[in-house]
């Protein structure tokens, strides 16, 4: 059955027991320099694999962008 989330203000569906890497490797934002912030807390690059996306969690993705 799939979870539903809230990903940068757009519902998602994804697979039970997805965690907050599989859904950074599913949107192909794994080779960027991101930060994920999941119900209000950032979640460290190193964290992602094990944090495991619940029904309901509100997950926003920055990308960083340099500039001068």
């Amino acid at each position: 059955m799939p979870v539903k989330i809230v990903v940068n203000g757009e519902k998602h569906a994804i697979s039970n027991g997805c965690s907050a890497a599989a859904l950074v490797s599913q949107l192909q934002l794994g080779d960027q320099r991101i930060a994920v912030e999941i119900n209000r807390e950032i979640v460290l690059r190193s964290e992602l694999g094990s944090h495991i996306l619940q029904p309901g969690d509100q997950v926003e993705i920055v990308r960083a962008i340099g500039g001068g």
